[in-house]
């Protein structure tokens, strides 16, 4: 792949918008390429930065009164006063149909029920798990299967304490781990091993303690399974099967 391909596939390689093989052919690029790597980079860093909330200004609570009463006062000072009461006598013959064609809307046309947000993050997780397969020594910062090695390994990294344990006998074997930055938050990535296929589980801390169940979806081949417990996050990623993944899971929820 040139730097110019490269160039023009970055912007959607970020965003998550390329097949399996086109993300896979431009990680490969990025790996050998130290220009196009650090304009990758840039990008990453830019896309968070927007999400600083610092960035944002709350408008004052009254501010949306004074515009309404503004436009008001300005509309009324415009329009002859019989044109309001013809509006009104339009608006309330509408609304009846309108409200009918909202109706038809809501059950033809299907609902979005998962946040941007959300999408952004699973499309995040996915290409984070995409590049630690492909770029050299991106997999593991520590490589263990001794989880009393890799526990210890993220202290003082991040502040808090991931649950880490060894699924070897039931064919999950704990392979390393390594720090990554996910949805602009510390997480404390733990990688498994089941025959050739690997499993990224990415934790940080959840905004709440409540315990939520799994939440399967998938991307570009991939299975992508996410679960809150005992206040943290998890998001499980693997090439493997969904009934395998979600089997790892409940080893992961039930370990003490």
């Amino acid at each position: 792949m040139s730097c110019q391909r490269a160039e023009d596939l970055v912007h959607p390689y970020v965003d998550g918008e390329l097949d399996i093989l086109q993300a896979a052919e431009v990680e490969r690029h990025l790996d050998q390429c130290e220009d196009c790597n650090q304009a990758y980079r840039n990008q990453i860093t830019l896309r968070s930065s927007f999400k600083d909330t610092s960035l944002y200004y709350r408008a004052p609570q009254d501010l949306q009164w004074r515009i309404s009463s503004s436009l008001q006062r300005k509309v009324k000072a415009e329009v002859p006063p019989n044109s309001f009461r013809w509006a009104w006598v339009i608006l309330a013959a509408s609304l009846p149909a309108g409200l009918f064609l909202i109706g038809v809307l809501l059950k033809v046309v299907p609902v979005i029920r998962r946040p941007a947000s959300d999408e952004v993050l699973v499309q995040e997780i996915v290409s984070d798990h995409i590049r630690s397969l492909q770029m050299n020594n991106h997999l593991t910062d520590v490589l263990s299967s001794d989880q009393h090695t890799v526990k210890p390994w993220f202290n003082g990294k991040i502040d808090f304490s991931p649950p880490v344990n060894d699924f070897a006998s039931e064919d999950f074997r704990l392979y390393g781990g390594r720090l990554e930055y996910v949805n602009n938050k510390a997480a404390a990535t733990l990688i498994y091993q089941r025959r050739l296929h690997y499993i990224n589980l990415y934790i940080w801390p959840a905004e709440q303690m409540q315990t939520a169940v799994g939440i399967a979806t998938q991307r570009q081949g991939y299975n992508l399974l996410h679960w809150t417990d005992k206040g943290m996050n998890f998001w499980a990623v693997s090439d493997l099967s969904s009934a395998e993944l979600g089997d790892f899971a409940r080893l992961i929820q039930q370990a003490k």
